[in-house]
């Protein structure tokens, strides 16, 4: 006959605390995501700020949060020619950098038609008017996202 093992807790108590950890885990988790939010919200405030600052025109954001990978929000706006609209890619790399939100990256600020900002979690494009008529980024990506979601 085989003996029972004696186990020096009960299969309950086993549950309580996987229970508990499991809790204590998920609570950090959520923690986490809110500070994360909070970041993002941050930086978005900042860039849109500094669009304003910049004279932007048409600036729109589009909250990505949730549904793609690469990016939280997507800012798009228009400078009137194509120094503006690089001197706003610039301006928007050393703020961002002076907030401590880390080095944003820039691409096609020598021909500044369409200069892509990339901040991370948010990717802002600069377009000179007619380059952004031609693109329609906003077409795109409304298709999928709802129309509450673009501010």
């Amino acid at each position: 006959m085989k003996e029972k093992l004696a186990l020096p807790f009960e299969n309950s108590q086993i549950k309580e605390e996987s229970r508990i950890s499991f809790s204590f885990y998920w609570s950090k988790i959520n923690q986490i995501m809110n500070a994360k939010e909070e970041v993002v919200a941050k930086l978005r405030d900042l860039v849109q700020a500094s669009l304003l600052d910049d004279k932007a025109e048409d600036v729109v954001s589009i909250d990505l949060s949730g549904k793609t990978s690469f990016a939280d929000y997507m800012i798009i706006a228009n400078g009137r020619s194509s120094r503006q609209v690089g001197a706003m890619a610039d301006h928007l790399k050393e703020r961002i950098k002076d907030e401590g939100f880390g080095v944003a990256k820039i691409e096609g600020k020598a021909n500044g038609d369409w200069v892509l900002v990339d901040a991370g979690d948010i990717i802002i494009h600069l377009f000179r008017p007619e380059v952004r008529e031609f693109y329609n980024l906003e077409k795109i990506w409304a298709e999928s996202i709802p129309a509450e979601m673009i501010s």
